[in-house]
């Protein structure tokens, strides 16, 4: 009969799984985002909100922009992409683009127009939640579709939009002569987000010196205008120039790629008396992106 060890039972050891570790990180930056947004709906619940805590809630909503611009970049650097982490970034975008800057643009300046004010604020929070719906519904059908545009205005920019103007006017609420300004600016915003405009990723640069290059560019200009005017004036200038860029590009471009989209769908090009230019048009704008996915590729 074998008698019983007096020797210690080892402990088991816990190994430390870095790899599953590493997939909370960019789940942090995502709830973090919706801590920046949730706070901001909490300083609004008040009362009269005074110019500083506009400028605090429009504050929240830029880190808010910060943390979501980098749980995407964290997630790709450290590999841990997941459906999960996709589904809460969108949950996270619906908060703190949506609800918060809705809420706070209510109270900035759309309270001066009583009931239609409220929808004016549903609306644009409305418009946000659909943005992001069409946008899974697209990511899931198609996976490996090109990442060089995103249709329609984001909605964390046209977030950005918002709180950049308010920031620029100091948090100074708008008064009941401006409410109809502030309206037509949402609802301009609002559409955008459910429009099929595109707008550049700047994914698909033709090399990463060059997007590095891009954004220091970008970077750069932020703080020469900062300097020049004030941060808040810098940063609505910023977001101006990025939405103008897609209205432009989507004029220049229009005709050639409503006949790419009907090709696809299998409809009849239509039918031009002089149909010259717009083929050079869709040549040229084709070959710039058969050029890019090349480089890419390379």
């Amino acid at each position: 009969m074998t008698q019983p060890s007096d020797a210690p039972l080892k402990k088991r050891r816990v190994r430390f799984d870095l790899k599953k570790t590493m997939f909370v990180l960019p789940n942090l930056f995502t709830l973090s985002s919706i801590f920046c947004g949730f706070y901001a709906i909490v300083l609004m619940s008040g009362g009269e909100p005074s110019a500083g805590i506009i400028k605090q809630a429009a504050t929240l909503i830029a880190f808010a922009l910060f943390f979501d611009l980098m749980d995407g970049r964290v997630a790709r650097l450290t590999k841990t992409q997941s459906d999960f982490g996709m589904e809460l970034d969108s949950l996270a975008d619906v908060v703190s683009f949506g609800l918060a800057p809705a809420i706070l643009s209510y109270k900035y300046g759309l309270q001066h127009l009583g009931s239609l004010g409220v929808f004016l604020a549903f609306v644009f929070a409305a418009c946000g939640a659909i943005r992001l719906a069409r946008f899974n519904v697209l990511a899931h059908r198609n996976p490996a579709a090109s990442s060089a545009f995103f249709l329609g205005l984001p909605i964390p920019l046209a977030a950005g939009v918002l709180i950049s103007v308010m920031l620029a006017n100091g948090g100074n609420l708008v008064t009941p002569a401006g409410a109809t300004s502030w309206a037509v600016l949402m609802l301009v915003v609002s559409y955008l987000m459910v429009s099929n405009v595109r707008y550049r990723t700047f994914k698909k640069m033709k090399s990463k010196r060059r997007a590095v290059l891009l954004f220091a560019s970008i970077g750069s200009l932020f703080v020469l205008l900062s300097r020049v005017f004030q941060p808040g004036l810098a940063l609505a200038m910023v977001f101006g120039v990025y939405v103008s860029m897609g209205l432009i590009e989507e004029v220049v471009f229009f005709r050639s790629r409503r006949r790419a989209e009907a090709l696809l769908l299998g409809a009849a090009p239509l039918v031009d008396a002089d149909p010259e230019p717009e083929l050079e048009e869709k040549a040229a704008f084709e070959a710039e992106e058969e050029e890019e996915d090349q480089e890419t590729l390379a």
